[in-house]
């Protein structure tokens, strides 16, 4: 859980700091692009650095335990970049 809520938290920062208000298909593209590295990074620490209680873990599932793992943190970096875009409109930035 830890390692999701860091990934949650990084994806809010990105989106609050990302240029441009609203424009959410660049968002999603730049989005997609850093949760990808993200997610790799951060399942290669669960996994093989940490193993053991500080992310959900599908490594007993093989190569595509590993691909569904990065896909969520890839999809938790997406929610938290529009959270902090949202933040961003309504802080008005």
């Amino acid at each position: 859980m830890i390692l999701e809520l860091l990934n949650l938290v990084l994806g809010i920062v990105f989106g609050f700091l990302h240029k441009g208000k609203e424009d959410y298909y660049l968002l999603l593209k730049n989005g997609v692009v850093v949760g990808l590295g993200l997610g790799i990074i951060f399942v290669l620490a669960a996994d093989y650095l940490y193993p053991g209680g500080i992310s959900f873990d599908f490594s007993i599932l093989g190569i595509p335990g590993i691909f569904i793992e990065i896909f969520l943190f890839l999809v938790i970096f997406i929610i938290g970049s529009f959270i902090g875009d949202k933040l961003e409109v309504m802080a008005g930035r």
